[in-house]
This record gives structure tokens, C-alpha cells and sequence, in this order.
């Protein structure tokens, strides 16, 4: 359970801005299973670790491919934010072989496809953090995000409320791409 606490007033020069002081609650279930998996990670690689493992939907694994696969993130900064890795446990993108970096490449356009036509997108995010001076969370194994935007999705609650909403759940979201890429391959 996630409770917003609110502040009283904001004041913008000429403009003030009362706010309700009530705290609301948002619920965000799906983070629970994060909150309480133990957080050993030594000598443990997440994205090898799901792929050895035959259950993709609920390793929210999308598609497959020859050299990499994608991933939903299961602590995303927007709805429909995956990621796509490959097989090989890399952390240096040049040293990928070409197939797989074109692999990879042309996951993140068919799912740019996808997004603009089921999702109605906006626009996206594309980026990767490579090494912990760049900001890598994981950093011993590469992978690419792509984060759907929609005009207006960075509103108050984030900044007053710090706090994210998502529309869609990850089953819904993980159904709908995984069905649309198998269709656009």
C-alpha cells in the first residue's frame, strides 16, 4: 500500500494552490512480490536467471528471439516499459556480435509499432545505462529500454505526491504485446 502524503500549500508568485490534506491511498499489489524477495544478489543475474526458465508470462518475457529477448519491467517508470537483453551475459554493447545488436534493434521498432498502434503512444523513451558510472542498476549484463509517453503523463502526482500511477496492469500490458508480436514477426 502506497499512502500520498500531501502537503498544505504551493505557492506560485501570484498563484497559490490549496491542497487537501487527507491521505489517499493508491494500491500498486504487483510490488509486493519485490518487496519481499530477498535481495542476495551475489553471483545472481536476473536477466539470466528468467530466461533459463521455461514460465514466461509470469516472467513477463514478451518474445523471444534468436540472439535476445524482451522483457516487461516489473518495476516500471510507465506503463509498457520493457527491456530487451540478450541471451549472452555482456555488459559492453560493442562487443555483442552485429546480429544480435540488430536483433536487439529491431525488437525495440516492431514494439514501437505495436505501442503506437495498441497503446495510442505518444512518444517514447530509448536508452541504456552501460556501467554504474552511467547509472546501470544492473551493469554486468546489458539490456535496452524503450518507455511509452503519452502527452500530459508527467502530471502532479509524481511531483506533489511522489508517486506514480500506472493504468494498465502487467498481465494486461504483458497479453497485449506479447499477442501483437508474434503477429508483427
Amino acid at each position: 500500500m502506497l499512502v500520498i502524503q500531501h502537503i498544505n500549500n504551493i505557492n506560485f508568485g501570484r498563484i497559490n494552490i490549496k491542497i487537501n490534506m487527507n491521505n489517499d491511498i493508491l494500491w500498486a499489489p504487483w510490488r509486493m512480490k519485490y518487496i519481499k524477495s530477498p535481495k542476495d544478489s551475489k553471483n545472481k543475474c536476473i536477466f539470466c536467471d528468467k530466461v533459463k526458465s521455461n514460465d514466461d508470462e509470469n516472467n513477463f518475457i514478451v518474445h523471444r528471439g534468436i540472439n535476445s529477448y524482451i522483457l516487461l519491467n516489473i518495476h516500471p517508470y510507465n506503463n509498457g516499459h520493457v527491456m530487451v537483453s540478450p541471451y549472452k551475459h555482456q555488459s559492453k554493447f560493442d562487443l555483442l556480435c552485429d546480429k544480435t545488436q540488430i536483433e536487439m534493434m529491431s525488437s525495440i521498432s516492431h514494439l514501437m509499432k505495436i505501442m503506437r498502434k495498441r497503446m495510442n503512444v505518444d512518444g517514447f523513451n530509448f536508452g541504456a545505462n552501460f556501467g554504474s558510472a552511467a547509472g546501470a542498476g544492473i551493469e554486468d549484463h546489458l539490456h535496452l529500454h524503450l518507455v511509452p509517453r503519452w502527452n500530459g503523463d508527467t502530471n502532479f502526482m509524481p511531483i506533489l505526491g511522489h508517486t506514480k500511477v500506472q493504468v494498465e496492469g502487467l498481465k494486461e500490458t504483458y497479453k497485449t504485446l506479447k499477442n501483437d508480436f508474434i503477429k508483427c514477426i
